[in-house]
């Protein structure tokens, strides 16, 4: 069943997502070469507490992160650890927000240090794919409006969507339905409403489409070692358009969405 919120719920949503846009904000000024993962899941867990939430993610079906770190081959889910980052690495890092009984959710791939030109490439197409997406969240469309923006852009782009993952509702709980795939056709699968509040999240690799899943039960790799991009907001259909949950209050310069 999809649950549709209300304007007050949706303003809800809304103070969860600032802290997770906050704490995205506050990471990016600690990814540099040298830093742990598990120290970046330290800072995030300190700073989400410091503003009243609760770190989402953290023992969600045993997970023992605050967050997501999943850098350069790992597509999602990584456990933060002693992975020391490099320069020319990428790493995405998800962040989830409980605030007041509602949950923001949100993802950005960062570069550490400088980066190859393909791999800025890789992750502006990402970038530009869940803007393809979120631009189709309205009332009248549907799902595979969504699903099939982001396709579009990330294989005209000459990158692979990941077919097995998928963006998802979010509300009082972090997986709603419905399922967002990253591929489909426009017309498919069930009509939007103002109310329904989206997780949209592009995952898109520089090889092929497919990947494996680790020994941990929770890394998610690319099947041919390619980099991988994923970037994610937390979406409200309203009668005015898309309004994104977990934008920040100041862009990033020369970001699309952040």
């Amino acid at each position: 069943m999809i649950i549709r919120k209300s304007t007050e719920e949706i303003e809800a949503m809304a103070r969860a997502g600032a802290v997770v846009a906050e704490t995205l904000d506050v990471l990016r000024d600690q990814i540099q070469p040298g830093v742990t993962t598990l120290e970046l899941d330290a800072v995030a867990e300190e700073f989400i507490r410091s503003r009243g939430g609760i770190p989402t993610f953290k023992g969600y079906r045993g997970f023992p992160g605050s967050i997501c770190t999943s850098p350069n081959t790992m597509v999602v889910h990584g456990i933060p650890g002693p992975y020391r980052l490099e320069e020319g690495d990428v790493i995405s890092v998800d962040v989830g927000v409980t605030l007041d009984g509602f949950v923001g959710d949100s993802a950005f791939t960062f570069p550490v240090g400088e980066i190859h030109p393909d791999t800025q490439r890789l992750l502006d197409v990402c970038q530009a794919a869940l803007a393809a997406g979120i631009e189709e969240a309205r009332p009248r469309n549907h799902i595979g409006h969504i699903s099939a923006a982001v396709q579009r852009v990330t294989e005209a782009a000459g990158f692979s969507v990941v077919r097995s993952l998928v963006g998802h509702g979010v509300g009082r709980s972090m997986h709603e339905e419905p399922q967002i795939p990253n591929v489909g056709e426009p017309g498919r699968g069930p009509k939007l409403a103002t109310g329904m509040t989206l997780a949209i999240e592009p995952m898109i690799n520089a090889g092929g489409a497919g990947v494996w899943v680790a020994d941990d039960h929770w890394s998610i790799y690319t099947d041919d070692k390619s980099l991988s991009a994923h970037f994610e907001h937390t979406v409200a259909v309203t009668d005015d358009g898309p309004r994104i949950l977990t934008q920040p209050r100041v862009p990033a310069t020369g970001s699309l969405l952040r």
